[in-house]
């Protein structure tokens, strides 16, 4: 068997729209349907997916690894344009999968397949990395706890806090979005952290939320809002192990810095 069929090039898009333009260039750039790519342009993608199965993500840079995405979405074309402009837009390959439909819908070349695609993969990220922690003892499983977090928040565009809500052997139970607020702001509640917390049944929490600025110092504010959070699960007899704040390319706890 040829080594290289596993990357023919399938006949149609893995997901069709009913307004397929906006996910196409511009017409002078496109194939007719039914046409064979440009031996160019499918040699190119053989090039990349090779690689790729060689050497893995490592081996590629960002826009390439993008483009491995929109070949499922774009069958018919050349997309590394299309990879550049969504970095240029959002800056790295993780704030491209992260970043809200909307916002990806303004870039010019991207309609519901594209979105689609990156949605799916930044999901199948974020599923896989829980999956290393959920029903866990998170004391010995840090590290893939970190991991977690940084996947699911530290690409937002928005605050975020989540609580992470453990039983008495300290194994996660649930993983709950608490709040969504603004790009420098999320309203906390404790009343209802402890009323979730009850019904649960657990006995300690780690709170986790997010910077978009990408800088995770605390403010005032969060070691305010800590503080009232920690004072309330002391009346009901539940302990706070942690408070994470999550920046671009690194963590800040609550707990390693003294402030709890």
């Amino acid at each position: 068997m040829d080594k290289n069929r596993a990357f023919q090039e399938a006949p149609l898009p893995l997901f069709t729209s009913a307004h397929p333009a906006g996910d196409e260039a511009p017409v002078s750039a496109t194939l007719a349907t039914g046409s064979r790519l440009p031996s160019y342009l499918s040699d190119h993608r053989a090039r990349l997916r090779e690689r790729f199965m060689q050497g893995g993500a490592e081996a590629m840079p960002d826009y390439e690894l993008l483009e491995l995405l929109l070949f499922r979405a774009i069958p018919r074309q050349d997309v590394k344009p299309l990879a550049r402009r969504l970095l240029d837009r959002f800056g790295d390959f993780n704030r491209v999968i992260s970043a809200p439909p909307a916002r990806l819908s303004e870039v010019a070349g991207v309609g519901p397949a594209v979105v689609q695609e990156l949605k799916i993969v930044a999901a199948t990220a974020q599923r896989l990395a829980r999956s290393r922690v959920m029903h866990r003892p998170v004391l010995t499983s840090w590290d893939a706890l970190l991991d977690y977090c940084h996947t699911a928040m530290a690409h937002r565009e928005i605050e975020e806090f989540r609580i992470l809500y453990l039983d008495r052997k300290n194994v996660l139970i649930a993983d709950e979005e608490q709040a969504r607020g603004t790009v420098d702001h999320v309203p906390v509640y404790p009343r209802e952290i402890m009323r979730r917390a009850l019904e649960l049944t657990a006995s300690a929490l780690i709170l986790v939320h997010n910077h978009p600025s990408g800088d995770p110092t605390p403010s005032q504010a969060d070691i305010a809002m800590t503080g009232r959070i920690v004072a309330a699960a002391e009346v009901m007899g539940i302990a706070v192990h942690d408070h994470l704040i999550i920046g671009k390319s690194r963590e800040l706890s609550f707990r390693g810095e003294g402030l709890l």
